[in-house]
């Protein structure tokens, strides 16, 4: 039931980390603060398709 899926920045596209969700609980796309290295401060991750 867990798959695999990679979060990008928003604000700069960067790919930065890879994680893990259960898709019969989080049908929906998953949204995280987490430091971006490239921008150099917290900012919003999202699911990439």
């Amino acid at each position: 039931m867990r798959d695999n899926i990679i979060l990008k920045c928003t604000v700069c596209g960067e790919e930065q980390y890879i994680t893990s969700k259960n898709k019969k609980n989080n049908p929906d796309r998953i949204e995280k603060n987490k430091y971006c290295p490239h921008c150099r401060k917290v900012t919003v991750f999202k699911e990439k398709k």
